[in-house]
């Protein structure tokens, strides 16, 4: 059986995203994010939520109160979300696998990653 785990947060962080030819005004947001793991329950769990939460806790210090321009080239949610994927999958233990991170820029509008 394989099954999932989940930790969510949040950070607030400033961008200005290019849209086209032209750049939109420097703008802040809290950002809430979703990630998810899949893996076999072995002795009774995929892996120690406390690990997970430590790996994305350490990601989210690297963004969080930061402006993302300085960062990225352009720090679209979808840039950011899959950075975060890319910087999370790095860290998971062998046989736990990412399978769907979720970046929302504030509370209306948001990416989902899976795999």
């Amino acid at each position: 059986m394989r099954a999932r785990i989940i930790v969510r947060t949040s950070f607030d962080a400033a961008h200005a995203v290019k849209i086209g030819d032209d750049w939109e005004s420097l703008h802040g947001h809290t950002f809430f994010l979703e990630v998810a793991v899949e893996g076999e329950i072995k002795r009774g769990y995929i892996m120690d939520f406390t690990e997970l939460r430590k790996i994305v806790d350490d990601i989210v210090k690297e963004l969080n109160h930061r402006n993302l321009n300085k960062i990225f080239d352009n720090p679209t949610t979808e840039n950011v979300a899959l950075w975060i994927a890319e910087k999370v999958e790095e860290k998971l233990p062998h046989k736990v696998k990412l399978k769907r991170v979720v970046l929302w820029e504030g509370k209306d509008n948001g990416v989902e990653l899976e795999w």
